[in-house]
């Protein structure tokens, strides 16, 4: 069939964005993905703004891409749906302010609570209990007040504790939080979180659970193109933490070429 594939290994932060952007010098057609949100996040930056498309294959803890188009979290069954997807062009986030050159992602931005919780998951725990070390993180939060973070929307300031500036219906692997996000749109979701109180994100997190966080009082959706923050903030994207200071989230249309199932809506 003419295809050559080539394999190559990451061996460090930030080389899957190197390892893309020179597969696109040397005419690669596709550049699949195995690994997590993080690595995915890295070669979509070196895809930006190029026609080869990127195909994503789960390796990680979340795998919130591959769940959310559908693929699963395992490896073996992804093979076989990715086989059936077709390639479609994308809006991705942008973060500036906070990283030069600005870092762009696929699933979601975050600032506030869950980028602080991104920032102190413990390593070593994650390596042997995947997930439930971001659970270990979150509940480390309730020992004191959530801190404020305000936001910019539309002409408007919100304040609350944690936005979620999110391309995806999926949080966190098997959770959902934007239920009315979609890669096939051009904004955001984005979903801010009032309060200062932990119980208060007890509450949060199990509405979350049972899929009805969006009904909570204190809990705003609005769609935007862009959310500003004005205050300074931990910042994560694709959950891969991004410093803490003020910065700015827009979607960025048509702007990565992605397998995706025909059937995503």
């Amino acid at each position: 069939m003419g295809v050559t594939p080539r394999i190559l290994a990451t061996d460090a932060a930030g080389h899957a964005t190197e390892l893309a952007r020179e597969a696109v010098q040397q005419g690669a057609d596709l550049v699949l993905v195995l690994g997590g949100d993080g690595t995915i996040n890295e070669a979509a930056n070196g895809l930006a703004f190029t026609d080869v498309p990127l195909g994503a294959l789960p390796a990680g803890t979340a795998n919130v891409l591959a769940m959310e188009l559908g693929l699963g979290s395992h490896l073996g069954p992804a093979i076989e749906r990715l086989a059936t997807c077709i390639p479609q062009k994308v809006a991705l986030g942008r973060l500036n302010g906070a990283t030069d050159p600005p870092r762009y992602f696929l699933c979601m931005g975050g600032a506030g609570l869950d980028a602080k919780i991104v920032n102190q998951v413990n390593a070593a725990l994650k390596d042997r209990a995947g997930k439930l070390a971001y659970w270990a993180a979150g509940f480390e939060q309730f020992a004191g007040k959530i801190d404020p973070v305000e936001v910019r929307v539309q002409d408007q300031t919100y304040r609350g504790g944690f936005l979620l500036a999110s391309r995806v219906r999926n949080y966190g692997g098997d959770l959902e939080i934007a239920s009315g996000a979609s890669l096939r749109r051009t904004d955001f979701e984005l979903v801010l979180f009032e309060g200062s109180n932990p119980l208060r994100y007890g509450a949060y997190m199990l509405a979350t659970l049972l899929r009805q966080v969006q009904k909570m009082p204190g809990v705003r959706t609005v769609a935007a193109q862009c959310a500003e923050i004005l205050t300074p903030a931990p910042l994560h994207v694709d959950g891969e933490y991004a410093g803490c200071q003020t910065a700015h989230f827009e979607a960025v249309p048509d702007s990565l070429t992605l397998l995706m199932p025909p059937t995503y809506k």
